[in-house]
């Protein structure tokens, strides 16, 4: 037998499925057993299997590098999946509905009346020397009131089991297409396992995320045009905005496909002619969706958008200026920005994070910064942060200078011990460390992803769960024990 569960190391961190050598988790048994009952053979032929199909259905991102430039990766994929039991994962719904929702009355309460400002609440400083705050939005109230319809909040839990909120993607978040591309892949790999578990569906996404951009449309037309903006083939995620284009039966456009008309209307380029644009799916950061609004020099957006947008015209997901709170250090305000606008404590906690705008808790980071996680407040993907535990002397005094410079661009925050979960290297399992990013769409309604893509570090000992720096990835099931 290739897994033997008795010689799996937990260690001192909360495993997802084993609560310790020998023993897994209720949720997790039967999982667990039939991976034990797996031969070498066996467990070739599934790897095999699950590289065949991800080849086949073409399954890409793309990675840059200065030197090579960029290349087209196969998705990395791991066999063995992550499992939530749905009574704490309805905990985790609940959590992230009334966040977004909150985060959606924040964004529309900065663009007009500024009451969470004038109120004490949110300092105006912030606000003031926030990059993505667009003075080009200010007035708008877009339908529903809706600024970030689609959300995707990067989740993790500690050593002790405590789930927090590490950050939430408001402006363009990615990655849903490899969520619901490794449900296909486990389908047919493990079929068994589908039958012994009651698994919470994630397929329905494209339905409900084209159900809520036909709700967003200004003409109440039976069927209106939409179309998903994309950079183009030299995107990381265009295999995305493909593949969700697909799904939806939307059209696949860039941004010279479109133009804005005299009467302030988007339309789209066809071989029958003009067609009006009634929403659009953009996948383009603010700065390059309109030369005229904001970038000149942009050849990915469309000239005059904005214009239509302020007009009622068209709609925009997500809408330009929601990544105002796509901010590390409006993250820190969040659980008072529940509380202003719900009268809620959070459901979710944050991670403890520190304000180096703020002296006090400035000084203290940088005389602790060798113990503690630095972050830029505008960036992503993993990129231009610290981490302190791992990085050397010299790295440290970087990141102090860089602090002292412009402390309104730093948070820190402590290093968590990040959960793991049993991983195949080559034919065994070994625990590596993961995070989930689950998705919400706010419409009328808001709904959550039964799940989400766990992101998993698949070098050793790890918190790097980024595909672009050498991350995988993980199909996550909400198990429901009581119908299973």
């Amino acid at each position: 037998m290739a897994i033997r569960w008795g010689s799996y190391k937990v260690g001192p961190f909360h495993d997802e499925l084993m609560l310790k050598a020998g023993k897994p988790r209720a949720y997790s048994f039967e999982l667990c057993e039939h991976l034990k009952s797996l031969t070498d053979k066996e467990l070739t032929r599934l790897k095999a299997a699950s590289d065949s199909t991800i080849h086949v259905m073409g399954i890409t991102f793309r990675v840059y590098h200065q030197e090579e430039g960029s290349i087209d990766r196969a998705w990395p994929f791991d066999l063995v999946p992550r499992l939530i039991d749905k009574k704490e994962w309805e905990v985790v719904e609940r959590g992230l509905k009334q966040r977004v929702k909150a985060l959606n009355l924040f964004i529309d309460d900065l663009y007009n009346d500024q009451k969470i400002i004038k109120d004490g609440v949110f300092p105006a400083s912030l606000l003031k020397k926030s990059k993505n705050f667009l003075e080009e939005c200010r007035g708008v109230h877009p339908p529903h009131g809706i600024w970030a319809h689609i959300c995707g909040s990067d989740l993790v839990r500690d050593n002790e089991g405590q789930i927090y909120v590490l950050e939430d993607n408001l402006r363009v978040p990615s990655g849903v297409s490899y969520m619901l591309e490794n449900r296909q892949v486990m389908k047919r790999v493990l079929p068994e396992m589908f039958e012994q578990y009651n698994i919470l569906p994630v397929d329905d996404y494209p339905s409900q995320l084209y159900d809520m951009l036909v709700e967003m449309s200004p003409r109440q037309i039976e069927e209106p045009e939409i179309v998903v903006l994309t950079p183009g083939i030299y995107n990381s995620a265009y295999f995305e905005h493909a593949y969700l284009a697909q799904q939806m039966g939307a059209e696949l456009v860039q941004g010279d496909d479109l133009v804005v008309g005299k009467d302030d209307c988007v339309y789209m380029r066809t071989i029958r002619g003009l067609e009006r644009v009634d929403v659009i799916y953009r996948r383009i950061d603010d700065w390059f969706i309109d030369p005229e609004a904001f970038n000149p020099d942009s050849v990915l957006g469309v000239p005059g958008l904005i214009r239509a947008w302020k007009a009622g015209n068209v709609a925009l997901a997500n809408a330009p200026g929601s990544g105002v709170a796509d901010d590390k250090v409006v993250y820190a305000f969040v659980p008072q920005i529940i509380q202003y606008y719900l009268g809620e404590e959070a459901i979710l906690p944050n991670v403890p994070t520190y304000k180096c705008n703020n002296k006090k808790e400035r000084e203290y980071v940088l005389e602790n910064i060798a113990d503690m996680v630095v972050k830029p407040a505008n960036e992503s993907g993993g990129y231009g942060m610290l981490i302190g535990p791992h990085a050397k002397p010299k790295e440290h005094e970087k990141f102090r200078r860089l602090i002292k410079k412009d402390p309104r661009n730093y948070v820190a925050q402590p290093m968590l011990i990040l959960s793991t979960a049993p991983t195949m290297v080559g034919n065994r399992v070994a625990p590596r460390h993961l995070d989930l990013r689950p998705f919400i769409l706010s419409g009328k309604d808001i709904k959550v992803t039964a799940g989400g893509l766990t992101r998993v570090a698949l070098v050793e000992g790890s918190t790097v769960v980024n595909s672009s720096q050498g991350g995988g990835s993980k199909d996550t099931w909400i198990v429901d024990m009581e119908e299973s």
